[in-house]
Formats: C-alpha cells, sequence, structure tokens
C-alpha cells in the first residue's frame, strides 16, 4: 500500500525535522467540557515538538526547528527537550512570549483556547535549508503555516524537501482562530495539499475543511487534491487509511483513556519510527495507531514511550 518508498529511505543525518510551534499547554485538573475548573497543570507542548521528543524515545534521531519566547516559559520548554536528549541548535528565540493553549482535559476532543506569541516567527535561513536537504522526513501542522513569516518559511521547506528527496508529512489541524482574521486558512491548507506525501487529519479536522460529509468522501477529497496517503484517524471508531489504490479499516486498540491530548501527535510518532525503521505502511500505521492508545493512558501530550517491540507486545502487533 502506499505510494510512498519506506524501505530506501536516503541515509541521511536526521530520521525526521518537525517544523512548527513549541508551547505551554495549561491543561485542567479535573474532566470538564468548558473552562469552569480553576485549577490548571502546566505541561510542555505543540505538536511538531511533542512528535520529535515521542520519536526519539522510539529509537530514531530527530530534530526540531521552531520558535520559543524569550521568557521563563520559553525557558521551561527548551529545558525539558535537553532533559530528554532533544536537539535543540534549530530552536529560536523571539523578544515575544511563549505561546500557550488552555484546555480542558477531556476523554473525547479537548476544546483550545490559543494564546500565540513566539511561535510564528519562525524565518527562512541557510541553517533550515541544510537540516531539510538532511533529513528523510520533514513534518510540520496548520500553526506555522497559519501567520507570516513561518508561512514563507514552510513553502520555502516544501521546496526544498521536493528537491532533495525528503518525504513531507503535514497535519491539517485547520483551527479558525490560529489563522489572522480575514484570511481564508481553508483554501491554503486545500492549496498545499498537493505537494504533500502523508496527511493525517481527524474526523473533526476534515469536517472543519470540507463541512458534513461521509468519512469515504473525505478520504476522496483529499486524495482528489493529491494527497498520496491519507490517514483519517476517527477516535474510539478508530481508522481508515487509503492511497488511492487500496483502503485500509482499522479498530481502536486503547485500553484506558486517561485524556485525549496529544493522542494525535502519539499517532504521527509511532507511524514515523515504524517508517524509518523499515515497516510497510500496513504495519507501520498499526504501530500508530498502538503508540495514539499507550498515550491515551496518561495525562499530557508527551509520554515515557516504551521500545517499538514493547509496544508490538502491548497491542498484539
Amino acid at each position: 500500500m502506499g505510494n510512498i518508498e519506506i524501505k530506501d529511505l536516503k541515509d541521511k543525518k536526521y530520521d525526521i525535522a518537525t517544523v512548527g510551534e513549541v508551547l505551554v499547554d495549561m491543561i485542567s485538573t479535573e474532566y470538564t467540557d468548558g473552562f469552569d475548573c480553576d485549577t490548571y497543570r502546566r505541561f510542555f507542548g505543540g505538536s511538531p515538538a511533542n512528535i520529535a521528543m515521542n520519536v526519539k524515545k522510539l529509537g530514531i534521531n530527530s530534530t526540531i526547528i521552531c520558535c520559543a519566547g524569550s521568557d521563563e516559559m520559553g525557558d521551561f520548554l527548551i529545558s525539558k527537550m535537553k532533559m530528554q536528549g532533544l536537539d535543540t541548535s534549530n530552536v529560536k528565540r523571539a523578544y515575544s512570549s511563549t505561546s500557550m493553549v488552555l484546555l480542558n482535559k477531556s476523554q473525547s476532543s479537548p476544546i483550545p483556547i490559543f494564546y500565540r506569541g513566539a511561535d510564528y516567527r519562525i524565518v527562512f535561513d541557510e541553517s533550515i535549508e541544510d537540516v531539510i536537504r538532511t533529513s528523510k522526513i520533514v513534518h510540520f501542522s496548520t500553526w506555522p503555516i497559519s501567520r507570516e513569516p513561518s508561512r514563507s518559511a514552510i513553502e520555502k521547506i516544501i521546496e526544498v524537501a521536493k528537491e532533495s528527496g525528503t518525504i513531507i508529512g503535514f497535519d491539517p489541524n485547520y483551527h479558525p482562530a490560529l489563522w489572522e482574521k480575514g484570511y481564508d486558512g481553508v483554501s491554503y491548507i486545500k492549496g498545499i495539499i498537493k505537494d504533500v506525501d502523508i496527511i493525517k487529519p481527524s474526523e473533526d479536522d476534515a469536517k472543519r475543511l470540507f463541512g458534513e460529509e461521509s468519512i469515504d468522501e473525505y478520504i476522496a477529497r483529499f486524495l482528489d487534491l493529491g494527497a498520496k496517503l491519507v490517514i483519517m484517524t476517527l477516535g474510539k471508531d478508530g481508522l481508515v487509511a487509503s492511497d488511492g489504490k487500496t483502503t485500509i479499516r482499522m479498530d481502536s486498540v486503547a485500553d484506558n483513556v486517561m485524556d485525549t491530548t496529544g493522542a494525535g501527535d502519539a499517532f504521527w510518532s509511532g507511524f514515523y519510527a515504524a517508517i524509518v525503521k523499515g515497516y510497510d505502511v500496513k504495519d507501520a500505521i498499526r504501530l500508530g495507531n498502538a503508540s495514539s492508545a499507550y498515550k491515551l493512558r496518561y495525562t499530557g501530550a508527551v509520554v515515557d514511550f516504551p521500545s517499538i517491540d514493547r509496544l508490538k507486545d502491548l497491542y498484539e502487533i
């Protein structure tokens, strides 16, 4: 399955480079459908940062291109990355506050409120170009394309990745509140899908981009826009994946849902780690599914993942 070559990845310095937001997740200490909780805990956050840390625990080499604020929260995030042994040589600091997301602790889809500062101040330069050319995979979400200057940086990153044979993964996690008022973020996202190799929308992401349609119609929409491999995660209902030739459906293997924050990032992490280690696409999806289930056992986006072999044992892959 898949038009993605997964066993002939070029030998490069980095297995994966993630690009985008690093931020603080403030998650309520109580389960709530709104924001009527008075107490919140601070967690390391930001989808690309979560993935870079997770895949390292799963045994592959990662780096992150991002921007943190010149404040104590930025110090907290960089300290966390260094404690996990993550390469921080491409983490920039901006003279603005570190970005933050306020979240309700949830067993379904958490409701975010965004407070943005430094995260979108990524500027393309020679050092970023070198990272992309020397990475097997590059990953980004809608956060960096939602504002300038990081939008222009991503456009250059896509160009360099295509030139250098770097696989491009894209998380189309569209939220209207992330974009400048009046900017048509939906059209922009639809326009760049043709340039990416792997896309993993949730059902909620697809609904925000295309309106109310069936799962199969959503999959067809992404393929028609040029995505080579679409993996749509459906929460407790598992996932559907298609490359336009073959479609597979997979049940969730989650056995204990403590908090859904970062479940999508965990899926990406297991999937990417498996691709780099030479698994075929279907087995990589299974490992992504298992990684997501494992993360759901814990509160917060980043957890201490076991080895891939241990994940396979836990979820009988």
